[in-house]
């Protein structure tokens, strides 16, 4: 979708994948301007990177039109990541969320189709709904449940941003690509909003019992943000993207209740498990899917691509970052300096 020596446009820069993505775009030649409001990112996620000569960070909104339409023509490409995310801020603030996932992303599509600039849209795996089939293509069918359930509220923006962004391609020839993100993890990931690996670490290091929330059966495919960010590079760089619309995500399935015994195993934690009905963290009413997994044929047969972190890595990964920040976590024996050597870094 681009060429070398790019200048990106980056909403929700200062997020977790997005603070990943710009720190690789810089690594090889390309200049980033960074636009994020700072509601769920955090500039310590750039950190590493403010002080670089091609990077520029603006503090504003997507539902600044002039701001996003005066950025968007200083740079050659967008990368729209910044949205509402997080299963407990949707549920929580689902008017906020929904506006601002449609409005916002009307702003930065109107502005790439002005400038026509390039455009990869982050979209999401809540798209599929309640289809719980065998793994997902991206053609599979959308089964939703009704419109007072504040998740399907962000499936449905979701639907819609994707919407917006192929009619200005089939219409007005906007190059643009659109990626259905999976469960994302890896460094940086805060335990706030419902993520889920971050919460059950964050427990099991406490010595606190990790809450799974349901019966725990509902299974899931977890993927390292490296590896995410190694698909949008791709995906960027290859024109047989543009008009298309890829999942990406790995097919290693785990459970919930696994995935919380693989947590308190890894972390050597006296921590016990804990099921707690849904009616007791969310609003009554919640629907969540049994199995959400994805086929990335798509993107493997047009970049390349394919996974290099598997679950236990990934969760090695956030244990020891964890650790770090919080060094000296009562009951739970530290990993060996060899632990944190080998593990690999986004």
């Amino acid at each position: 979708m681009a060429s070398d020596s790019t200048t990106y446009l980056v909403t929700g820069g200062a997020g977790f994948i997005g603070s990943h993505l710009t720190e690789a775009l810089l690594a090889r030649g390309d200049s980033v301007v960074v636009l994020d409001d700072l509601s769920t990112g955090d500039l310590a996620n750039l950190a590493a990177v403010m002080d670089h000569p091609r990077l520029r960070f603006v503090r504003g909104s997507i539902l600044q039109p002039e701001l996003v339409a005066d950025l968007t023509g200083r740079c050659d490409a967008v990368i729209h990541l910044a949205a509402a995310v997080g299963v407990r801020l949707i549920v929580e603030q689902p008017l906020k969320s929904f506006v601002t996932n449609i409005r916002g992303t009307e702003n930065v599509i109107a502005a790439a189709h002005r400038h026509h600039r390039p455009l990869l849209l982050a979209s999401t795996s809540e798209i599929y709904g309640k289809n719980g089939a065998g793994p997902v293509a991206e053609t599979a069918d959308r089964i939703l449940g009704q419109t007072g359930v504040a998740r399907w509220s962000y499936s449905t923006a979701k639907a819609v941003d994707e919407i917006l962004a192929l009619a200005h391609h089939h219409e007005y020839g906007l190059p643009v690509a659109v990626v259905r993100l999976f469960n994302t993890v890896g460094p940086r990931q805060s335990p706030a909003y419902g993520m889920v690996i971050p919460r059950l670490v964050r427990q099991a290091l406490a010595g606190e019992p990790l809450t799974v929330h349901g019966d725990g059966r509902q299974r899931r495919c977890f993927a390292h943000v490296a590896d995410v960010v190694d698909a949008l590079l791709k995906l960027l760089d290859h024109p047989g993207a543009v008009g298309g619309i890829f999942n990406v995500g790995t097919g290693e399935e785990t459970s919930i209740a696994e995935l919380a015994a693989r947590v308190v195993a890894r972390t050597q934690s006296p921590s016990p498990i804990a099921l707690i009905p849904y009616e007791q963290v969310y609003a009554s009413g919640f629907e969540d899917m049994e199995r959400r997994v994805p086929d990335t044929t798509r993107l493997r047969e047009l970049t390349g691509w394919a996974p290099r972190f598997g679950l236990d890595e990934i969760l090695d990964t956030t244990i020891a970052e964890m650790r770090r920040h919080k060094p000296d976590t009562p009951g739970v024996p530290r990993p060996a300096p060899s632990d944190l050597a080998s593990a690999p870094r986004a």
